[in-house]
């Protein structure tokens, strides 16, 4: 689920073909059990001349309960590409 939203994020802020690169570190914080509600949040954190870090954060709530907590950590480098597969300027 995080290299699907860092993916998504990474290519609604460059609007051009991205590929994952690399990941980094990611911490869980928490368990998650199940039925519990997760929430992705996505966003761009550094961006460099072919490529762009994405930092995704997953919040968990409990279903019955206003109790949110952010449970796990991770970050997602991605490379904008052309169509020959080789790097381009990701803006």
């Amino acid at each position: 689920m995080m290299d699907e939203a860092s993916f998504i994020c990474a290519t609604r802020f460059s609007r051009k073909k991205v590929v994952t690169v690399s990941t980094e570190k990611i911490d869980f914080t928490k368990p998650i059990p199940q039925g519990t509600i997760v929430e992705l949040v996505a966003r761009v954190d550094k961006v460099g001349n072919s490529s762009c870090v994405v930092k995704v954060d997953i919040f968990m709530e409990n279903m019955y309960s206003d109790e949110r907590d952010k449970v796990v950590t991770g970050y997602f480098t991605y490379v904008a590409v052309g169509d020959d597969k080789k790097a381009i300027p990701i803006l």
